[in-house]
C-alpha cells in the first residue's frame, strides 16, 4: 500500500475533517472572551463610581467650606447635617446606591463626623466629615490654613467573581472592594 492509500484511509474515516474544529476554537475561546469582556465593564464601573464619588465629597466639601463653625458645639449641627445632605443628593442624582445615608446618624469625636450606612448594600458606606482640619503652606512664610476634609469610602460589588468562578471553581475573588476618596477645602467663615 502506498502513501496515497493511507491518506485516502485516514480522512474517509473521519479523521481529516475541519467542521469540528470551529466548535472547538469556539469553546475554548468564548470563557477567555467573556473574562475580558465583563473584567473591561467591571472595571470601567468602578472607575466611573471612584470618579462620582469624588465629585460628591467635592461638592460637600465645597458646601461646608461656605458654612459657619458656630454650631459645632451642638450635639448634631445643622452645617454637618447639610453637607451629609450635599453628598447624598449628589449620589442619588448621579444614580449611585446611598445606603441609606439620608437616614444615617453621625458619630461624633472632636470636630469629626462620621457617618455610616448599609441599607441595601454589599458592605458599609462610611462618610466622614471633619471641619477641625487644618494643614500648613508651604510657600515663603508657613500659614496654617483652616480647611474641612470630606472623605468617603464606598463598597463596590464586583461582577467579575461569578464569571472567574465559574471557569475556575476553585478561584478565590474578593466580591466587594471598598473605594475611597476625600476633598479637602480651606474654611472660609
Amino acid at each position: 500500500m502506498n502513501g496515497v492509500g493511507i491518506w485516502q484511509r485516514w480522512k474517509l474515516g473521519g479523521l481529516g475533517r475541519t467542521e469540528a474544529s470551529q466548535i472547538v476554537e469556539l469553546a475554548v475561546s468564548l470563557p477567555l472572551l467573556a473574562v475580558v469582556v465583563i473584567g473591561l465593564t467591571d472595571f470601567s464601573g468602578a472607575f466611573n463610581l471612584k470618579f462620582k464619588l469624588n465629585s460628591a465629597v467635592r461638592e460637600g466639601a465645597r458646601f461646608a467650606s461656605t458654612q459657619s463653625t458656630a454650631d459645632l458645639s451642638n450635639p448634631t449641627p445643622l452645617s454637618i447635617s447639610g453637607v451629609r445632605d450635599v453628598v447624598d443628593n449628589y449620589l442619588v442624582a448621579v444614580h449611585v446606591n446611598d445606603c441609606g445615608l439620608s437616614t444615617a446618624s453621625p458619630i461624633n469625636a472632636g470636630l469629626t463626623w462620621t457617618y455610616t450606612a448599609n441599607t441595601g448594600c454589599p458592605g458599609t458606606l462610611t462618610l466622614a466629615i471633619d471641619r477641625g482640619s487644618v494643614f500648613v503652606t508651604g510657600a515663603g512664610t508657613p500659614v496654617t490654613v483652616e480647611a474641612t476634609h470630606v472623605s468617603i469610602q464606598y463598597p463596590y460589588q464586583w461582577r467579575f467573581n461569578r464569571v472567574i468562578g465559574v471557569l475556575l471553581p476553585s478561584a478565590t475573588y474578593a466580591g466587594v472592594t471598598l473605594i475611597s476618596t476625600d476633598a479637602v477645602t480651606q474654611n472660609l467663615n
